[in-house]
């Protein structure tokens, strides 16, 4: 569906007068970008001989990037979908993905700043920014969402799983902003 187009035509169809893509599609997106940068950062580590005693963990961290980063293409597709079936629980569970996986996206920006090469430390940052911006985007579709769902036990549940993974995400993505800024700007 959208995997296979062009960016332009992807933003050209967002910007219309469709219901889909929309919202929960583009933080798939972000996500996307966000993942794909840390894949870069971590393709030119890797072979560094200055980096020779990480190889390991690179390489492991490469995987989590990878398989994220095609689980959010996937998810900008099934997001239209999910819209389209009118289907509240599908509706909400895309988005939920959404979130769940920009908490574990962000999470290896840390490991990336002090192990990546630093060249390409800014690059971090920006997938740091798009891990927030996708988690707080699926955030908003997961919330409306939930007001039309007369399910009160598991709108509780992600409500609190949402509200604390959001709180960790922001603290991280701060603390990128911090510490890659320092090293930037000296």
């Amino acid at each position: 569906m959208y995997k296979d187009i062009a960016v332009k035509d992807y933003i050209d169809q967002l910007a219309s007068r469709v219901s889909v893509p929309g919202g929960g599609s583009a933080a798939a997106l972000c996500a996307a970008m966000a993942a794909a940068l840390l894949s870069m950062v971590i393709n030119f580590t890797l072979g560094n001989p200055k980096y020779e005693k990480y190889e390991k963990s690179l390489k492991e961290a490469l995987n989590k990037t990878e398989k994220l980063r095609k689980e959010f293409i996937r998810l900008v597709d099934l997001d239209a979908v999910a819209y389209k079936s009118k289907n509240i629980r599908d509706a909400i569970n895309v988005p939920f993905i959404v979130a769940r996986l920009c908490f574990e996206g962000i999470k290896i920006c840390p490991f990336l700043k002090s192990r990546g090469n630093p060249r390409l430390i800014s690059d971090v940052a920006v997938a740091a920014a798009f891990f927030e911006a996708g988690f707080s985007s699926a955030r908003f579709n997961i919330e409306i969402n939930l007001r039309s769902l007369d399910d009160k036990k598991f709108s509780r549940a992600v409500t609190v799983e949402i509200k604390k993974k959001g709180s960790m995400v922001k603290k991280i993505r701060s603390r990128m902003e911090e510490s890659i800024g320092k090293v930037i700007r000296g």
